[in-house]
């Protein structure tokens, strides 16, 4: 079951806070404008945030922040969500959801930071904490984070590359694509598996003062391959930035490798899955497409 916007909206969330949290009642609620896609998200008066899965899929992120956001944050510099409360289900609404500290700030644009070299520096010192803290007992990924931290030569990646690339024969050139996805997979990571966000890219990630000041949405975290934490790398850093970027989360060049793959892979199916081919979403894959293969 997916909901839509006119199914999830404040009146709903009015009567699930009445409900089940009555001392929020009186409390204003309004939409946040940029909510992401995997869940609705609310204000809640000014310090909180309300947050309901899209659809059963989705679902599993509130039990998952509510278990490790409280045990990853003592470990890390820059502020995360907090978990306040989980709600449960009720007869208008089917899965858990969850009520946070609210944390200001703006999602990252190239107009609001002020030195993209220093941003990059700060999110690989974040990514590098994250990944130092004990993650024997964490989830591995799966079904729960859409396989963020599994080798890429799963099947359903390889094949979802493999039609993508034949869809775009003469748009692009497949064989330099094809060259790069062979040599992401033909390398892994034996070391033990780490700690990863697992959707690292600007929506996620909030600024401040022109620096990063927080990092959002841990509803794909898992412990596994950090390859895939590094595709900003090409999504988003320019020539410059993407080097520092590289170079200050330390990694070697298979990891490297590996996310170039995760990038590749992502920037084929958006220009092949998506419906409006002259899309922002389509047009940025495209970029990113240029940039691996002019590397």
């Amino acid at each position: 079951m997916t909901f839509s916007h006119h199914q999830i909206n404040t009146d709903l969330v009015q009567s699930l806070i009445r409900k089940q949290f009555p001392q929020w009642a009186d409390l204003p609620i309004k939409p946040v404008e940029k909510g992401g896609y995997d869940n609705f998200t609310f204000h809640l008066g000014e310090e909180m945030s309300v947050r309901l899965p899209r659809d059963e899929g989705h679902a599993p992120q509130v039990e998952k922040e509510a278990r490790w956001l409280p045990l990853l944050r003592p470990h890390l510099s820059l502020p995360i969500p907090v978990p306040l409360a989980k709600g449960v289900p009720d007869e208008n609404y089917p899965f858990h959801w969850s009520v946070n500290k609210w944390i200001d700030g703006d999602t990252a644009r190239h107009d609001n930071i002020s030195d993209l070299n220093e941003f990059a520096v700060d999110l690989a010192r974040f990514l590098k904490e994250l990944q130092s803290i004990d993650a024997s007992n964490g989830p591995l990924g799966g079904d729960h984070n859409y396989f963020r931290g599994r080798p890429l030569t799963m099947y359903k990646f390889n094949q979802w590359t493999m039609d993508a690339l034949d869809e775009l024969a003469g748009a692009i050139d497949t064989e330099k694509c094809l060259a790069i996805w062979r040599r992401a997979q033909a390398t892994e990571w034996t070391k033990p598996p780490v700690w990863i966000h697992g959707d690292i890219n600007p929506g996620n990630l909030l600024v401040t003062d022109g620096k990063l000041s927080s990092v959002i949405d841990f509803g794909v975290m898992a412990v596994g391959d950090p390859a895939a934490e590094l595709t900003m790398a090409w999504t988003f850093f320019d020539d410059e930035s993407r080097k520092v970027f590289l170079q200050s989360a330390g990694f070697d060049t298979d990891t490297e490798d590996r996310a170039r793959g995760w990038a590749l892979w992502k920037a084929l199916t958006t220009c092949v899955w998506e419906e409006d081919k002259e899309s922002t979403a389509v047009r940025e894959a495209r970029k990113v497409i240029d940039i691996l293969l002019k590397e």
